[in-house]
């Protein structure tokens, strides 16, 4: 078994907006006449897909909507987010993430994005932060039903990226995914895959707690070390049992 993939969540992990998006959950329950309650949104919404997140906060209100209506919440939180972006000189992206995705496509392995969020929020941070051209499929909340920590975004990568190349069979367990929260984290494992848990949200003991691997910033990871673990775990699998 050898490593394959790359699989990228995206807020948290690409782009440092968490707190861009806080604010602007709780904005948009102030247009609906709510309030959000100190410390509600990192407990209902990270690692969520914005459908999953506000639909657990209106509930919470008693507030039950169509999903017309839902769908109409969400595009207008988007495009105040893409509004908020376009007033920033630059993009808060996390350091080392372009000296990574360097080295990996350097050493021929293929990434993607296996995210919550609108798929226009993704293409828009991705094209102006010059990172497009590196991933191969794009998973974002349009494209699932259900929300991480369901592995459904991380089964479609690999379904898509076995499309695009069907002479790779590709398999999760060939799969990487770099991942800030907890629901991300058990999202990629369900889907059979080995996670990277980056400290960027979450401190680093719980990265190290719930993880594979564990890094402060993504410039610490080790890509020569984590293909010697899974090519090590090839070699276990290939030997043969004693006495066969």
């Amino acid at each position: 078994m050898s490593l394959k993939a790359v699989l990228f969540d995206f807020n948290g992990v690409i782009i440092n907006d968490e707190a861009l998006h806080e604010k602007l959950i709780e904005q948009l329950l102030v247009e609906e006449n709510l309030r959000i309650k100190p410390g509600e949104y990192r407990e209902v919404c990270l690692g969520r897909s914005d459908r999953a997140c506000l639909t657990d906060l209106l509930t919470r209100r008693g507030r039950v909507v169509t999903d017309t209506y839902l769908t109409n919440l969400i595009e207008r939180k988007s495009r105040a987010y893409q509004q908020e972006l376009a007033t920033l000189e630059t993009l808060p992206s996390y350091p080392g993430l372009t000296e990574l995705m360097t080295q990996l496509q350097a050493a021929h392995i293929v990434m993607g994005v296996v995210s919550g969020a609108v798929r226009s929020e993704v293409e828009y941070v991705l094209a102006h932060l010059n990172l497009r051209e590196f991933f191969t499929v794009i998973v974002a909340g349009d494209d699932i039903q259900g929300s991480k920590p369901d592995p459904e975004g991380y089964l479609l990568a690999v379904t898509q990226l076995r499309q695009h190349s069907p002479a790779s069979q590709l398999q999760p367990c060939e799969c990487l995914a770099i991942e800030d929260t907890l629901r991300g984290i058990t999202a990629a494992k369900q889907a059979g895959m080995q996670v990277v848990g980056v400290a960027n949200t979450y401190p680093f003991h719980m990265m190290q707690r719930y993880a594979n691997w564990a890094v402060d910033y993504l410039s610490d990871l080790e890509l020569d070390r984590i293909q010697a673990v899974f090519a090590e775990e090839q070699n276990v699998r290939m030997k043969p049992v004693e006495g066969s």
